[in-house]
């Protein structure tokens, strides 16, 4: 990898996170200077970056108008849902099927800041944790293509789900916890079952969350 493309990546990412911890809002301009002057780095870098975000699904890109942080609407997330919460099953099942030592080491730790950032953390903090959760959730399933498609759906909902903020913080985390111990004692179908019920409760706590606002 070149070293401009190693830029671009690198500054991709750090745009991702913003994205995904909700600093950067969905429907927020991404302007090219502003960010190129934040992140230190030339408009090129920034430029090719939110070009893979775009194809991503991260990003809005439109002619004469710039970048925007994607809005997703409920109809986008009832699809995203209905594939993600199917997906997120069968990858907890696997997990506890495959039962990796190290990686359940590593979800535990996840879990025990995810419980604690429940009570007193910011809604950035929850979400960098609940992304790390997942992401390690769905390393444990030991299947590579399985976690390249679960990544796009997972984010995209996440963008979402974000409007949720610290309101479901215990209840996320204590459904992760009996995720994990599903996994932990083998039990695939338990996993799988609660695993996608934890999809479908978020999906709902976020049709809630539109109503209010629309109220």
């Amino acid at each position: 990898m070149s070293g401009r493309a190693s830029l671009s990546r690198v500054v991709g990412e750090q745009i991702r996170g913003r994205i995904l911890d909700g600093s950067l809002k969905p429907g927020e301009r991404l302007v090219e200077d502003r960010l190129s002057s934040e992140l230190g780095v030339s408009r090129v870098p920034v430029r090719e970056a939110l070009r893979s975000l775009s194809a991503e699904g991260l990003v809005t890109l439109l002619p004469r108008r710039g970048a925007t942080v994607v809005e997703v609407t409920p109809e986008d997330v009832a699809e995203l849902v209905e594939v993600r919460a199917l997906l997120e099953g069968l990858n907890a099942r696997l997990a506890a099927q495959r039962h990796d030592p190290e990686i359940v080491a590593q979800l535990r730790d996840t879990l025990e800041r995810g419980n604690a950032a429940a009570e007193d953390g910011t809604a950035e903090v929850l979400a960098r944790l609940n992304a790390e959760f997942h992401e390690r959730l769905a390393e444990a399933s030991r299947n590579s293509v399985l976690s390249d498609v679960m990544r796009g759906l997972r984010e995209r909902t996440s963008i979402a789900f974000s409007i949720n903020g610290r309101t479901r913080a215990r209840e996320d985390w204590q459904e992760h916890a009996g995720v994990l111990a599903a996994v932990i004692a083998g039990d695939g179908e338990l996993a799988a079952l609660l695993a996608t019920r934890h999809v479908q409760n978020a999906a709902a706590a976020f049709a809630a969350s539109m109503k209010r606002r629309a109220a």
